[in-house]
């Protein structure tokens, strides 16, 4: 395999990681939110804390951005 095909995948491996990563820790956020209001809490604060953990999952996920794209610049 040739060094320019072994970097395309690298870099296609790089760039999904920050996608997946992204994705999921917003439905992970969401997840434990709703979790929380429906099963812990028995829907009376609904749907305040699927809110709040969206929110954090958001935040989450834009925190794993910005890192894994300081790192990817710190590469280059």
């Amino acid at each position: 395999m040739s060094e320019t095909r072994k970097e395309i995948f690298r870099q296609l491996g790089v760039y999904s990681h920050v996608g997946m990563t992204f994705v999921f820790s917003i439905f992970i956020g969401l997840g434990i939110g709703w979790y929380l209001d429906n099963k812990v809490f028995d829907g009376k604060t609904a749907p305040w804390l699927t809110f709040i953990f969206l929110a954090f999952g958001i935040a989450a996920g834009f925190r794993n951005l910005w890192q894994l794209s300081k790192r990817i610049s710190d590469e280059k």
